[in-house]
C-alpha cells in the first residue's frame, strides 16, 4: 500500500510483537548494500493493544531506537501485522489497468470481508488464471482505516514519512526467497502468536495465510504436559525440542500435538495450492522465526512435507561484508520482515 512513489531513499520499519526492528539498505540493484540495522526489545502486551497509553509506550521505543540508530533518512517502509491484513487472490477478466480498477471497485464488498467504505484496498496483477486464458489473476489486500491511520498518525508525529505500508507475511518472504527463484517456495515465518504462511511463485505470492499458532502455543502446552512454570517450558522448549532422543522423548511428546496441529493447517493450504495449480510443484521450504531455533523443528516439517527444508536468512538477498556473517547469521531469524521492506522497489 504505497503512499509516495518514486523515493529512492528509504528504511524498513518492522513494528513486531517483541520487539521494533529497523534495516537501512543502499543501492537499487537486485542486491541492496547494508547500511544499519537495529532493534529494540518491547513488552508483548503493549505492543498487541490499542490503547493510547500502550501506543505511547511503543512510540517512545521507537523514538529511542532511532536516535540510537542515526538512520540517514526519515522515509520508512512499515510493515502491517499479517492478523490485521486480509489477502486473497482472486481473478478478473483480463483488463487494462484503469478499467480494472473499476470492476475491483465495484466488486470489493463482495471479496473483503470489511466494509469498502472503511478499508484500504491495495491490489497487483500476479499472472494468468491457471484454469482461464481470458482472466488474470489479481492479489488483493484490505486492512481497516482506522488501523492504518492510527499507525500513519503515530509515525508522522515524531517526524517519519511513511512512503509505504506492506504486509509482514510479504515482506519477509520477499527477504528469504532467493532473488529470481522461478519455482514455487513455501515460507512459514513461526513466530511467538501465530505463524505466516506464503506460497511464492515467480517473485509473487499466490497463498498467504496467518495461521494461529506460533511458539506461545508449543510453550503452553510443554508447560501444561510436563507441569511446569511458563520460564521452564521456554527453557526445556528450545534446549531439547523435539528429539525423541533427549530427556527420553518427553518434551517431544508434550509438544508433538501442538507442533501436528500446525502441520495439519499447512497441509490443507499445500492441498489447495497443489489443487489450483497441478503444474507448480513446490520446490522448497523455508522454516524463519523463533521455532527455526528449537532442535529438530524444521527437520520435522521436512519429514511431514516431503520437502527439501532449509532455515531462513534474512539477509541472503544483502550485500555486506564477509566478516559480519556470523554475527548477522545470529540476528537472521529476527529481521526478515525488516530486511524484506527495506528491499521494496519504489
Amino acid at each position: 500500500m504505497s503512499l509516495l512513489s518514486g523515493v529512492s531513499n528509504f528504511f524498513g520499519l518492522d513494528l513486531g510483537t517483541e520487539a521494533i526492528r529497523v534495516v537501512e539498505l543502499r543501492g537499487n540493484a537486485p542486491t541492496k548494500t547494508l547500511v544499519k540495522y537495529a532493534y529494540v526489545p518491547v513488552d508483548s502486551r503493549a505492543s498487541r493493544s490499542d490503547s493510547r497509553a500502550d501506543q505511547q509506550k511503543l512510540l517512545q521505543a521507537l523514538k529511542s531506537l532511532l536516535s540510537q540508530a542515526r538512520l540517514s533518512t526519515q522515509n520508512v517502509a512499515v510493515n502491517l501485522p499479517s492478523d490485521r491484513v486480509f489477502t486473497t487472490v482472486t481473478e478478473f477478466d483480463r483488463l487494462n489497468p484503469s478499467e480494472l480498477h473499476r470492476a475491483l471497485q465495484l466488486q470489493a464488498d463482495s471479496l473483503i470481508p470489511t466494509p469498502v467504505a472503511e478499508s484500504k484496498i491495495d491490489w497487483a496483477v500476479i499472472g494468468d488464471s491457471p484454469t482461464d486464458k481470458t482472466k488474470v489473476e489479481v492479489l488483493l489486500s484490505s486492512v481497516a482505516n482506522n488501523f492504518v491511520e492510527q499507525r500513519l498518525d503515530m509515525l508522522e508525529s515524531i517526524g517519519l514519512n511513511v512512503i509505504a505500508f506492506e504486509p509482514s507475511n510479504l515482506a519477509l518472504a520477499r527477504a528469504l526467497v532467493p532473488t529470481g527463484a522461478n519455482l514455487p517456495h513455501l515460507v512459514l515465518d513461526i513466530g511467538s502468536a501465530t505463524t505466516d504462511l506464503v506460497i511464492i511463485a515467480n517473485e509473487a505470492p499466490h497463498l498467504t495465510r496467518a495461521i494461529p499458532i506460533g511458539t506461545d502455543s508449543v510453550i503452553r502446552a510443554a508447560a501444561q504436559n510436563l507441569n511446569v512454570d511458563d520460564k521452564q517450558a521456554q527453557q526445556l522448549v528450545f534446549k531439547f525440542g523435539l528429539s525423541q532422543q533427549k530427556l527420553e522423548g518427553q518434551v517431544f511428546q508434550a509438544i508433538k500435538p501442538t507442533v501436528d496441529n500446525l502441520v495439519s493447517e499447512v497441509d490443507k493450504s499445500l492441498k489447495f495450492f497443489a489443487q489450483r495449480y497441478p503444474d507448480s510443484k513446490i520446490d522448497r521450504l523455508i522454516v524463519a522465526g523463533a521455532a527455526a531455533s528449537i532442535p529438530e523443528f524444521p527437520l520435522y516439517l521436512a519429514k511431514q512435507f516431503n520437502l527439501n527444508t532449509e532455515i531462513g536468512n534474512a539477509w541472503r538477498n544483502v550485500s555486506y561484508a564477509p566478516e559480519r556473517q556470523n554475527e548477522l547469521l545470529s540476528v537472521s531469524n529476527q529481521f526478515s520482515v525488516a530486511v524484506g521492506l527495506a528491499e521494496r522497489k519504489q
